[in-house]
């Protein structure tokens, strides 16, 4: 039977939707759902320590976000917005542009005196690529410039920027946070690693594609957008040493999940090596090299509801969504937790 993307759907209030994310970051909840038994259990998130256990690989996704968000108008004065997708060159970004009639190639879009670019084509799917014009460092321009991409259900203002980076945070890339990352502080990693649980970083520059609403009625028709991912050498060694010595590997976030199996051979182990994926992983899908995920609560008919679906079923995922629905959960990027194990 083929999915269609009406199959992922479930009734979320909307006052369920987290506007701010909890403090301390460890303190939000975390919904325990076991696949071999099918039992949930509702803990607080600094719990996760009594389900991971020594041997066990935490694997991470070490991306920054950069603040992606610009404001500006045409040389005639109109205002508009432009977010940063994909770097393309050291200058050349793929971006969105609102509204975009104003933004045809050949216009040039001016965010301040520092910084302003030339809208040089229009993709397949509407996106722009634009080539800036500043001086000195574009990562420096653009720290006073733009502003931090928060999704577009969010809307408080957010006091802090660093809330909407992981702890372990390191590489600027992303149009977006992996979210699961950010119920960890530093002391719970040194808890975790204490155990004896390792810790992998892998690289995955979060775009917002991956948030992007299913159009496409049968989700096969669905055409993911590509995203860049590092593994190092180090890395792959330590999940492959767990992976021939039976280890689990736990992965922090779709977007480390979506590394793994990307790069994962048919026997789990990985290779070092960078690319861009466009992997779109759903229900029924043989899990190469994940054992174990830590996420979020992900938004009704998203290719991350797909994703998380595909570790048990879509009957028993949408099931465990309902009693986190019940249970006063907290949803989407500043909300709660989930452990499937």
């Amino acid at each position: 039977m083929q999915l269609k993307t009406s199959d992922f759907y479930y009734d979320l209030p909307q006052s369920q939707i987290a506007q701010t994310p909890a403090s301390p970051r460890d303190s939000s909840r975390l919904l325990v759902y076991d696949r071999a038994t099918g039992s949930i259990e509702h803990r607080i998130f600094r719990d996760v320590t009594h389900y991971l256990k020594a041997g066990d690989v935490l694997v991470v996704n070490r991306t920054r976000v950069l603040p992606a968000r610009l404001y500006g108008h045409t040389v005639h004065g109109g205002a508009v917005e432009v977010l940063l997708l994909k770097r393309l060159a050291l200058d050349t970004w793929e971006v969105l542009v609102r509204p975009g009639k104003k933004c045809r190639p050949g216009a040039k879009l001016i965010i301040n005196e520092e910084l302003s670019c030339t809208v040089l084509s229009v993709t397949e799917s509407g996106e722009r690529v634009v080539k800036f014009e500043y001086v000195g460092a574009f990562e420096d321009v653009l720290s006073r410039a733009g502003s931090m991409p928060l999704p577009p259900y969010i809307h408080e203002k957010l006091a802090d920027p660093e809330r909407y980076q992981t702890v372990y945070s390191k590489e600027n890339g992303s149009a977006a946070a992996p979210t699961a990352g950010l119920h960890f502080t530093p002391e719970l990693l040194a808890r975790i690693r204490g155990m004896g649980v390792e810790i992998a970083e892998v690289l995955l520059h979060v775009g917002l594609g991956t948030f992007r609403p299913v159009k496409e009625e049968n989700i096969l028709d669905h055409k993911m957008h590509s995203e860049y991912y590092e593994v190092s050498e180090e890395a792959a060694e330590i999940v492959n040493r767990a992976k021939r010595e039976g280890r689990r590997v736990v992965c922090v976030g779709t977007t480390s999940v979506r590394t793994l199996e990307t790069v994962a051979d048919e026997q789990g182990m990985l290779r070092p090596c960078t690319g861009n994926t466009e992997i779109f992983i759903y229900p029924p899908y043989k899990f190469k090299c994940v054992d174990a995920l830590i996420t979020n609560f992900h938004l009704p008919e998203s290719t991350l509801l797909m994703l998380v679906s595909a570790l048990s079923s879509r009957e028993e995922m949408l099931r465990v969504y309902n009693v986190a629905v019940g249970e006063g959960y907290r949803f989407f990027s500043f909300g709660d937790a989930m452990l499937i194990l």
